[in-house]
């Protein structure tokens, strides 16, 4: 691909950030001088060594803490799947877990339909009484992506997201995502996605190479793959 953020016309752009630092009270640099863009809808995915800064740049991503220098402008609702989705499912069932998520103001009908339209996104249809204790790992980590869907977001931040999942569930989260970020969908969701796992860049758009809090050019998974071996 070679495709490099400063050459996206930034009117085209889901998100952009432009020379972001941020450190830590420690003095730790997670990111230093940073930018970076996305050229749209796809599974585009991170890779880089443990404190090359990904999660501190999810967490500005999502604005949980804010640049201490630079900008960053993302004109999409976000939301973070995280690597164990207890984290993220909180009550007994599906269906009243996922209403924790459906933006207010709507109908019980339209709430009831977003909820089964989520559930049929992620393989997970006719499933909204299913108690959530009674899920495997791998089904609970895609109804952690049906909470970020019913929330209406638009870019999904995926921190390792197959992590802690065994292979054949690892290729389904892999498979959704990419999936439901096609452009040829009528709604393309955008998804940001850090691995560790070289084989999962097979399935993306692009991937860049994050390192001491900088981020490289776009390539294709398998340029990066090669650079990386």
């Amino acid at each position: 691909m070679g495709v490099k953020p400063n050459e996206i016309l930034r009117e085209a752009q889901i998100l952009f950030l432009e020379d972001v630092s941020y450190s830590w009270k420690a003095g730790i640099k997670a990111l230093d001088h940073c930018s970076f863009s996305i050229p749209g809808p796809g599974l585009w995915m991170l890779v880089g060594a443990n404190g090359s800064g990904k999660s501190t740049l999810f967490r500005l991503i999502s604005g949980i803490i804010r640049p201490q220098s630079g900008q960053i402008n993302c004109s999409f609702k976000s939301a973070l799947v995280l690597q164990n989705p207890d984290h993220h499912l909180l009550l007994p069932s599906c269906g009243s877990d996922l209403m924790l998520s459906v933006p207010s103001g709507l109908s019980a009908f339209q709430r009831n339909k977003i909820i089964n339209f989520v559930l049929n996104q992620v393989g997970l249809q006719n499933m909204a009484d299913r108690p959530i204790h009674t899920l495997s790992g791998g089904q609970k980590q895609r109804l952690s992506l049906a909470g970020a869907l019913a929330s209406n977001a638009n870019l999904l931040l995926l921190d390792e997201p197959t992590a802690l999942l065994d292979p054949l569930s690892q290729r389904s989260i892999l498979e959704i995502v990419r999936k439901i970020s096609r452009k040829s969908n009528d709604q393309p969701i955008t998804a940001l996605w850090i691995t560790h796992r070289l084989e999962e860049l097979t399935y993306c758009d692009g991937a860049v190479i994050m390192d001491k809090g900088r981020i490289g050019q776009w390539l294709s998974g398998e340029q990066v793959i090669r650079k990386l071996k």
